[in-house]
């Protein structure tokens, strides 16, 4: 087969081909398929052999086309297998043999037919850099059948034979769109390690461009579900700032406001740090903040140099946290809101270890734990 290189034609046959075509169409509609086929096979190998690679083309498209027009789809498959493997075959014709019984696939009677022209086209474009855009298109749709079907295992598996970073001849946003949908797939069997790699492969600044306001949210609504396996609140709380700074959020009250609550309540759960104590800072100062006072509030207690009590703040902010925020509900079980609260209350315990740091260099555990509503014993679980 052609290595892909530049070849000259050597003699013109469009004026054959121009003159067989139709007569090949008739033969075939009047039931004659077989040589209809073989007609154009004959002159196909003269073509071929003369590097007259827009003449083989329409060759070969002729006999797909024939060939599906006539149902007769297992033969079908047999010629796009045969006729791709001719020796000194024109990459250019393969590509559009392909491309041509690609555009058959969905006029297949049943899956069963479909699976089958699938399969030998993915045979066909397997390892071919010139037609590898075509092969990952079909790759997502074997992909998509095998998820139809329940098999989630498999359709990932599919997919992740795609690095899809590497296709130089596919355009950036549908190379974003297979990565997102790897990692959906990933995040559907559990593989939570594969889909923060796979993230890797997609840079942020990609969302900078016009067009691209869809993929954006579809990537980071996967980062928060990945993370909140994890319990990454920081991270998450960042992630949320993203879809925040979306335009077609922007634009919708009620989403732009969510998703600046769970700015706030994703960053008061994140360990303290320096990032996160910056980040707590320059939220604080976010004039938006002004049209959810209670957030704003909560925020305040946490950049506060006051003790905060337990007690009073899950009067003020309990049902506020419940209502606004879903892992504070009892939306995906009790027992994931609870760990949730318990995280807060932490993150409350640690703020009054910190301020009582500001004023004391010395303090009785005892005295410490009246401070922090706490037992002498459950101090142990805390940095002091």
């Amino acid at each position: 087969m052609s290595d892909g290189a530049l070849v000259k034609m050597e003699v013109d046959f469009s004026a054959s081909a121009d003159e067989l075509i139709p007569i090949a169409r008739s033969l075939a509609e009047a039931g004659r398929v077989e040589e209809a086929i073989e007609k154009c096979v004959v002159l196909e190998a003269q073509t071929r052999i003369a590097c007259d690679a827009i003449t083989t083309s329409r060759l070969l498209e002729t006999i797909i086309v024939i060939l599906a027009e006539a149902k007769r789809w297992k033969k079908l498959n047999e010629y796009l297998l045969s006729m791709t493997k001719k020796r000194g075959q024109l990459k250019q014709a393969v590509t559009k043999m392909t491309q041509k019984a690609i555009e058959y696939l969905e006029q297949t009677p049943d899956k069963s037919s479909k699976l089958e022209l699938l399969g030998a086209l993915r045979t066909v474009t397997e390892g071919k850099i010139y037609v590898e855009v075509e092969r990952a298109r079909l790759t997502r749709e074997l992909a998509r059948i095998k998820e139809e079907d329940g098999d989630i295992e498999e359709a990932a598996s599919v997919l992740q034979e795609l690095q899809i970073e590497t296709f130089g001849s596919m355009e950036k946003k549908e190379k974003v769109e297979f990565i997102l949908e790897q990692m959906r797939l990933c995040l559907a069997r559990k593989d939570y390690t594969r889909v923060q790699i796979i993230s890797k492969k997609v840079s942020t600044k990609f969302f900078q461009e016009p067009g691209t306001e869809e993929l954006k949210l579809k990537f980071y609504n996967l980062m928060i579900q990945v993370d909140s396996l994890e319990h990454s609140y920081l991270s998450i709380s960042k992630h949320y700032w993203e879809v925040f700074n979306t335009k077609s959020v922007e634009a919708d009250e009620k989403q732009k406001l969510n998703a600046l609550k769970n700015v706030i309540a994703y960053l008061l759960l994140a360990p303290f740090d320096n990032e996160q104590n910056d980040l707590m800072h320059r939220r604080k100062s976010f004039r938006m903040l002004e049209s959810i006072p209670q957030y704003s509030s909560m925020l305040g207690k946490f950049l506060s140099k006051e003790l905060m009590r337990w007690d009073e703040f899950l009067i003020k902010f309990k049902d506020v946290l419940t209502s606004d925020i879903v892992l504070f509900s009892d939306k995906d079980g009790p027992d994931k809101a609870q760990k949730h609260w318990d995280d807060l209350h932490s993150r409350v315990i640690e703020h009054n270890i910190r301020v009582i740091a500001e004023y004391y260099t010395q303090i009785r555990l005892k005295r410490l734990a009246e401070l922090l509503d706490l037992s002498v014993e459950s101090l142990t679980g805390f940095r002091i």
